[in-house]
Order: C-alpha cells, then structure tokens, then sequence
C-alpha cells in the first residue's frame, strides 16, 4: 500500500472515530442523560409523562390542546382543562408536582402553593432561571422575565419605578377615558352580538397606548397587530423542536417572518418615542391627550 493508500485509510479512520464520537455524544444528550434524570426523580417520588426519544412530551401537548380546542366549551368558568389541558391532565395524574419534558429538556413542573411561593421568593438565588424558547425569546425578549443579575437589577429598577402605586394612580383618568370609548361603542351596538375578546384586547391596547406613549390606540394600532401576528407565530411554533444550529443555514418561513415582525415593533416604538421626546422638548406633551 502506497502512501496515498495510507492517507486514504488514515483520514476514513479519523472520519469513523468523529463519527462515533459524534453519536455517543448525541445519545448521551438526547437518551442516556434524560432517562437517568428521570429515574432519579422517580426514586424521589415524582412522576411524569415517559420522555420520548427527541421530542420528549411535545407530541402529547400538542395532541391535547388541538382535542381541548376541537371541542365546544360550555358557559364555565373551569377553562383550566380548555387553556392548559396538559397541566391539567398531569396534575390529575401524577399529582401536584411532576416531571414533563421539552424536546431532552426536563421541566420540574410545580403547583403546590408553599414551594411555589418559596422558588418565587428565591432570595439565596438557588433557582436560576433556565434557557427561554428562541421563539419565546422574540416576545419576552432580554427584560425582567428572562433575564439574570445586573440586567435583572435594572429591569427590576426600572419596573417598580414604573409601576410605583403614585404612578399607577395618575394613570387613572387615561383608564377611566378607554373605558368610557369601548362602552361608547358598545351603546351603538345595541342589541347586536359583541366579540368580548377583542374589545377587551382594543381596550388593553388603548390603555398601554394612552399611558405609555401618550397616543391614542390608533397611532400604535400598527404595534399591536404585529403583535397579535407574533403571539400567534410563537404559540403555533412553540412545540415543534429543531436541531440546535439548523437555523443558521436554514431557516422556516416562520422565523423569518417573526424575525420581520420584531423588527418592525422596535422601529415602530422607537418613532413613537421620538416623537413624544420632541413634543417634550417643545412643551406640546404638557397635558395633551389625544383621544380620537
């Protein structure tokens, strides 16, 4: 065997050893790591749907909402088993604590009262918050929800400040003015059928509208719609799984569009921004309301 034969059997050798490199690694991630995690939170007493190889839980969620959703509900306030048919069926199942998964991820699901108030409290930071769903991501973003440490800090600054019970007070009469406009509409609908969901949606815009940028909700108009478009995006997408670092070199018509989507909410509430810093600067912000 020449010297080419050898290079030739050398480089098939490193390929077969990266190869199965590579495979023991994927099987230890996606098969060996959650079956030992969930035998040992069995030995601790909690229970759960059995993982599935890749897709862990995902495929019965995703079977569960779509017969909850295919089914009418009747005038009740019991939505659990309708909104969140998951949690409901394995709350009633495995009990108030249960192990369930997304994708090789375990999620440690918890519902009793006392733990709940005491990760909430998480004072000596031992529940750090885990890794958020990149389409989850695109509407939470980096604020107080998913982020950590200095960044937690200032959000958290920023929020009470925000949301200070003076401030809240003030924003009062903007509340009482969207109220007063959905109801409004509603008299000029006399004895006509009224969709409740979207006139509380219409009032919630308004209000964040009137109170946060000073305009009324037909100048964010724009904003919200992109919003209920991304809210719709990521719930459609939020249980299908992806192999990490696929969307680097492709990408599903979904994503791009989100993508397009957060984009143009940020531009959008920037000029919103601009043009309530230049009415600051040129006094026209002082007690002007816009309430068409």
């Amino acid at each position: 065997m020449g010297f080419q034969g050898n290079v030739i059997v050398l480089l098939f050798g490193s390929l077969c050893i990266y190869l199965t490199f590579t495979l023991v690694k994927v099987l230890y991630k996606l098969w060996w790591t959650p079956i030992r995690m969930q035998n040992f939170m069995a030995s601790q007493g909690i229970r759960g749907p059995s993982y599935r190889f890749i897709h862990g839980s995902t495929r019965e969620v995703t079977a569960m909402k779509k017969e909850a959703m295919a089914k009418p509900m009747t005038l009740s306030h019991n939505i659990f088993p309708k909104v969140l048919p998951q949690i409901y069926t394995w709350i009633n199942t495995y009990g108030r604590n249960y192990l369930s998964w997304y994708g090789p991820k375990a999620h440690f699901v918890v519902s009793e009262p006392e733990l709940v108030k005491e990760i909430l409290n998480n004072k000596d930071r031992s529940y750090p918050k885990g890794d958020v769903p990149a389409y989850f991501r695109l509407l939470l973003g980096n604020g107080i929800t998913t982020s950590e440490g200095e960044k937690w800090t200032k959000h958290r600054k920023l929020s009470t400040y925000a949301f200070n019970a003076e401030n809240l007070k003030g924003m009062i009469p903007e509340m009482i003015a969207s109220v007063e406009m959905m109801l409004e509409r509603w008299k000029q609908n006399e004895g006509r059928e009224i969709e409740v969901y979207d006139e509380l949606r219409l009032l919630t815009s308004e209000i964040i509208s009137r109170t946060a940028f000073g305009s009324s909700y037909l100048e964010g108009k724009n904003i919200f719609d992109m919003l209920t478009k991304l809210s719709l995006l990521i719930n459609r997408n939020l249980y299908k799984l992806r192999l990490p670092g696929i969307s680097k070199f492709w990408r599903t018509r979904d994503e791009i569009e989100s993508e397009n989507l957060v984009k143009g909410i940020r531009n959008s509430v920037m000029e919103i921004i601009k043009k309530r810093e230049e009415k600051v600067k040129t006094g026209e912000a002082e007690g002007e309301h816009d309430y068409q």
